[in-house]
């Protein structure tokens, strides 16, 4: 069972609490999966913290391996990206496709030229994701140690990641964000309105979630409500 957290930020203290859900399958309504397992817990001080991945599975936003064909481009990329230890990244040349298919074939080999450019003589890291754009650090997926069925889909960027946050935000009356979160990085890809109202800015939402409570694994965590408390 998922455990009750408490973190501090800026002098200010957070109780972060684990939703549990069952396996949220693809096209599954989720406003409807928030209600059903955090609703309880909500108020209108609370912040609604969903991971990317499970905002992709309900909007279907997914291909399957078998549907994506690796071209020659993904196959050259992939040799000279960064790997990292436990994290497939994009190491797999069909989630490298699926990159290519978001951004062309022009923005990727401008991405690659300009980002191995700086890489090499200024020493700066991430101006190939920077290039490229269209959010394609956002994929996920095609990692055989994830849950089944998911091992066999890339999940793309969530679609309209700030009006998919608002439109929660005003069906349960708080706040609501999104993260893209893995065991090297967090990340705030999406957020409702009137954050201002609670004193929080997307640093220290990112800054909450940087140990990656919801886990990278099969905890079946997609939601955190985060309450500000009194003490730790």
């Amino acid at each position: 069972m998922p455990e009750v957290s408490q973190k501090q930020i800026d002098g200010r203290n957070f109780e972060r609490r684990p939703i549990t859900t069952h396996k949220v399958m693809f096209g599954e309504d989720l406003r409807g999966v928030i209600s059903q397992y955090a609703a309880e817990f909500l108020t209108p001080t609370s912040v609604i913290c969903l991971s990317e991945k499970f905002v992709t599975i309900c909007q279907n936003n997914v291909r399957h391996i078998d549907d994506v064909k690796d071209s020659w481009l993904a196959r050259l990329i992939v040799k000279y990206v960064t790997k990292y230890p436990n994290d497939i990244g994009y190491s797999h040349p069909k989630k490298m496709q699926c990159a290519i298919d978001l951004a062309g074939y022009p923005r990727m080999i401008a991405a690659v030229v300009g980002g191995g450019f700086t890489k090499v003589f200024l020493k700066r890291r991430g101006d190939f994701y920077r290039i490229a754009g269209h959010r394609i650090s956002e994929i996920d997926g095609f990692n055989p140690e994830a849950m089944k069925p998911f091992d066999e889909y890339a999940m793309l960027p969530p679609l309209r990641p700030n009006e998919t946050c608002e439109e929660i935000a005003q069906a349960f009356g708080c706040h609501c964000y999104i993260i893209d979160g893995n065991n090297i990085n967090v990340e705030v890809i999406g957020i409702s309105r009137d954050f201002a109202k609670v004193g929080l800015d997307k640093a220290n939402l990112r800054l909450l979630m940087l140990d990656n409570p919801m886990g990278q694994n099969d905890e079946l965590t997609p939601i955190f409500v985060l309450t500000e408390i009194d003490h730790l």
